[in-house]
């Protein structure tokens, strides 16, 4: 018979194996808002692009990716978040430099209405200009009616500057749900989260930040960066040159899907 210093050993470690799985569900649960988040790779969008083209995909390729082909070079896109900010047109100069085309997912209170000079600056240099809520509220707290204000508001304003309304947003800290999902189908929204973070809210150190982002960094990867953080605009111009000397090509996030588009309603990493 096994001794009870021997069953209670085994209790023990069956508790803490729940435990960890119990954990992990948790922290799944509280960053989407539901229990399982499905989630659309870059490379699956032109997947399906591909075969739904089909012999005419070469030729709808070359019109509509322009130089860069993501099925075969090795793209990366480096994606902003909560911007713009003070440090927002040092960080256009250093892209301006680089010949580096970014995604900036932006903020509506004290951000675009406070820089809106900065917001037509992205539209026009280039960049994607996308939606990260009007006032960062966490949109799986929130109502129905207050997630389609969050989500209309930059919508809105990012239009009238730059002439264009955007089609992709980040939901702040990452969280969504089934009511967020449908309310950005409703108005026209995908979702777009990361692969790679250097957690640049934690450290103003960008020797780090520079670190965590190669360290995580792999084809078809979203980088999130916050050009509001000190730490991050001085790590920028050693990410893009590590990176390119890697090989990778820097795209915005519509392009590392194309020949395919983002679908509202669905969230994309």
């Amino acid at each position: 018979m096994p001794s009870l210093t021997r069953k209670m050993t085994k209790t023990g470690t069956r508790l803490r194996v729940l435990a960890t799985f119990a954990a992990a569900a948790s922290l799944t649960l509280a960053l989407s808002g539901c229990t399982k988040l499905e989630t659309v790779s870059p490379s699956s969008v032109r997947n399906a692009a591909d075969t739904q083209a089909g012999a005419a995909g070469g030729q709808a390729r070359a019109t509509e990716l322009g130089t860069v082909d993501c099925a075969h070079a090795k793209c990366i896109a480096l994606t902003f978040d909560a911007g713009p900010s003070e440090n927002s047109a040092r960080l256009l100069d250093i892209l301006k430099e680089k010949q580096v085309p970014a995604t900036f997912f932006l903020l509506g209170k004290r951000h675009i209405d406070t820089y809106p000079e900065l917001v037509r600056r992205m539209a026009a240099e280039g960049h994607e200009v996308a939606s990260h809520t009007w006032t960062h509220k966490i949109l799986t707290d929130a109502k129905p009616d207050e997630i389609r204000e969050e989500l209309k508001r930059p919508n809105t304003e990012i239009e009238r500057l730059t002439g264009k309304r955007p089609t992709l947003m980040r939901p702040p800290q990452g969280r969504t749900d089934d009511t967020v999902h449908d309310i950005c189908r409703e108005l026209g929204l995908a979702e777009v989260l990361w692969t790679v973070t250097a957690k640049d809210y934690k450290t103003n150190d960008s020797d780090l930040i520079t670190e965590r982002v190669l360290d995580q960094s792999s084809r078809d990867g979203i980088i999130l960066l916050h050009d509001i953080y000190d730490g991050t605009v001085p790590a920028v111009p050693g990410i893009i040159d590590a990176l390119k000397k890697r090989g990778y090509v820097f795209v915005t996030v519509p392009q590392l899907m194309a020949p395919g588009k983002a679908e509202p309603g669905k969230v994309y990493r």
